[in-house]
Order: C-alpha cells, then sequence, then structure tokens
C-alpha cells in the first residue's frame, strides 16, 4: 500500500536520521584523524601517535625544557586519551610514554641526580622514601651511560602488568620498576607541584604548543 505524503516525508526524515547517527563515529574518526598532526620541535618529530604495550596512545602535547636560554631537551607526553593534570594521567588504566630527545650533550649522571632531585621535590617525604631503592636504580641506568648527545632519545613507558620499562638510545635498560607508583613520581618531574619547566608542563599538558 503507497505511503500517504505526511507519512512519507516523516519515513524519509527518520531514515535520514539513522543514517546520519550510523556515520557519526566514523566521521568523528576521519576528523580526528585528519587533525592529528606530527609536531615538530627544534628538528624532534613527535608523531601524532605511539604503540605501546600493543595499544596506540595519542600524543597529549610535547614542548621544550629550557635552562635559562638554553634548550636542554623536547619532551612529548604519550596517553590513551587526553588529561590535563597529573591526577588525570594517573586515573588512566592504560600505557603512557614519556619520551625525551637531547637538543645538547649533557652528562648523564647529572641528568640521572636531577631526575631523583625532581622527583623527591614533588613528593611527600614518606612516599619518597619508599621509591628510594628505584631511584638509586634509575640514576645508576643513567650515570652507567655516562654521556647523552644531542638528537638521543630515552624513553619511560608505563605498561599495566608489566611495570615501568626505562629505555635509552633504543635499548631496554634491565628489568621493569614494577611499583605503579614509580611511574607517577618519575611524571611528577615534569608535571608535579614543582616541574623541572613550568611552561613545558603547560605544553605536555596540551595547555601550550
Amino acid at each position: 500500500m503507497p505511503i500517504p505524503p505526511p507519512c512519507r516525508a516523516a519515513w524519509a526524515a527518520a531514515t535520514l536520521a539513522g543514517l546520519l547517527a550510523a556515520a557519526a563515529p566514523a566521521m568523528v574518526r576521519a576528523a580526528d584523524n585528519a587533525n592529528a598532526a606530527v609536531q615538530t620541535l627544534h628538528g624532534v618529530r613527535y608523531e601524532p601517535h605511539a604503540e605501546v604495550g600493543g595499544q596506540k596512545l595519542r600524543l597529549n602535547g610535547a614542548g621544550t625544557r629550557y635552562k635559562a636560554v638554553f634548550k636542554v631537551y623536547t619532551a612529548g607526553l604519550y596517553l590513551e586519551k587526553p588529561a590535563r593534570s597529573l591526577q588525570e594521567i594517573a586515573a588512566l588504566p592504560g600505557p603512557k610514554r614519556m619520551s625525551v630527545t637531547m637538543l645538547r650533550d649533557i652528562d648523564s649522571s647529572e641528568l640521572g641526580k636531577l631526575f631523583s632531585r625532581g622527583m623527591e621535590d614533588n613528593m611527600e617525604r614518606a612516599a619518597f622514601s619508599k621509591l628510594v631503592p628505584g631511584v638509586l636504580r634509575m640514576s645508576q641506568i643513567f650515570t652507567d651511560h655516562k654521556k647523552l648527545l644531542a638528537g638521543e632519545t630515552f624513553t619511560v613507558d608505563w605498561i599495566p602488568r608489566h611495570g615501568t620499562q626505562v629505555t635509552v638510545k633504543g635499548q631496554p635498560q634491565g628489568e621493569p620498576f614494577k611499583e605503579p607508583e614509580f611511574f607517577q613520581a618519575l611524571l611528577g618531574i615534569w608535571l608535579g607541584p614543582h616541574p623541572a619547566d613550568e611552561q613545558l608542563k603547560k605544553a605536555l599538558l596540551g595547555e601550550a604548543s
């Protein structure tokens, strides 16, 4: 039986709405992919996505660490979804990555000491005390490398059920650090209440380019 004109119009509208609803997720994904772009800082490329622990992460933000007027390194933070604070990052259950690329040659042992101090400055004393063995081991990792040259990279990955894996110049450095608190303490160096560089913190949290 033919559909009466008023019903026909309603049927067409409902059909169109259904088609648009079905297409919406694909349109969002297409827009997301279209907006994703490589971020380049002082010649260092940060891809819009990275795979860690078998999961695709997205670049939350990237920036440059300055000491006075000197550029020291660039850093990029990869997460499963956007986060705007250290607390939001802690609540994310999936993998995470911090990638750091040197912009100048630096003594690795000094860098390790600065990281240790940065962790301590952004934690309560009791919490830091529990992580001291891991902090000493991490400092030793950098001491063993003696020097990091401009263009060399290290990454710190949190992988659930695996731990925090430190990789220097593409080589994993021993067994993972098992405590979830250790990765969060490391992030505190850059994202805690007393970060190494306030502008870098804003950049990593997507608040500044």
